[in-house]
């Protein structure tokens, strides 16, 4: 893929082009993930007829020189006002969201802010806004960091263990858990675009009665899927999650 030219280029990364998309799907990654998270997820899709774009925060690969934005609602601001331009045909093809942990938080925050919401909002991984908890991950120090990633699970062993490469990733790791660990919604916040949920059975910071809690959030149609398995249930099993993905974002077959 060639580098970025324009702002929507900058923030938003479409890896496989499909010709007459029946559906646009758009990713939004977990705190201290990239787009590139989502490429095995745009290759399977593509041939259903979806396109698959992923949005890229700031402080990370390519945007590593850049400042992580480490307010949820500035972050959300940002991608609002970027990516109708990143879908040409806006009017066109339906859009989805799906969104990972923070990013099930912030397709939340920019589905309020479109003019034209999605048709579907897929939150994985995390509990709804108006669950809160305590949490202080970004005022540890870097080993504390660090140990956050190790027991979530979805860091690869092998870059934690690369002290060059973790000098790049933490700021961004950061910068994203303080942008989510200090995220409130306003009060009665909600979308009119049905919301389906997918959480892991065993996820130490989404129980399933907080993944449920999002039926709040809509005034559309809800549902929740729960899969075997932690935080990155996702990884776990890749396909199965695609499938399901697929099947949820199906507007033959959605929710009402």
């Amino acid at each position: 893929m060639s580098a970025p030219q324009t702002t929507a280029d900058l923030w938003v990364r479409r890896y496989r082009r499909v010709t007459d998309a029946a559906l646009r799907l758009v990713c939004f990654p977990h705190a201290g993930g990239s787009a590139s998270f989502f490429f095995p997820v745009a290759t399977a899709l593509a041939d259903r007829g979806v396109e698959v774009l992923a949005v890229q925060y700031p402080g990370r690969q390519d945007r590593r020189h850049e400042k992580p934005i480490t307010d949820l609602h500035r972050l959300a601001d940002a991608v609002a006002e970027t990516l109708p331009a990143a879908l040409p045909g806006w009017d066109g093809a339906p859009t989805a969201f799906f969104g990972h942990s923070m990013g099930a938080a912030l397709a939340f925050e920019v589905a309020r802010r479109m003019e034209r919401p999605p048709v579907k909002l897929v939150a994985s991984g995390r509990r709804a806004p108006s669950r809160r908890r305590a949490e202080s991950v970004h005022l540890r120090d870097d080993a504390g960091v660090v140990a956050e990633l190790r027991a979530l699970g979805g860091t690869e062993a092998s870059l934690l263990e690369d002290a060059e490469l973790l000098a790049m990733l933490l700021p961004a790791v950061r910068g994203d858990y303080a942008a989510i660990e200090t995220y409130a919604c306003a009060p009665g916040a909600a979308v009119d675009t049905p919301i389906t949920v997918f959480v892991g059975d065993d996820d130490p910071h989404v129980t399933l009665d907080e993944a449920r809690a999002w039926r709040e959030h809509t005034t559309g149609g809800f549902d929740m899927h729960v899969f075997e398995g932690g935080h990155f249930y996702l990884t776990r099993s890749p396909a199965e999650t695609i499938e399901r993905l697929a099947t949820t974002i199906d507007m033959r077959t959605s929710i009402s």
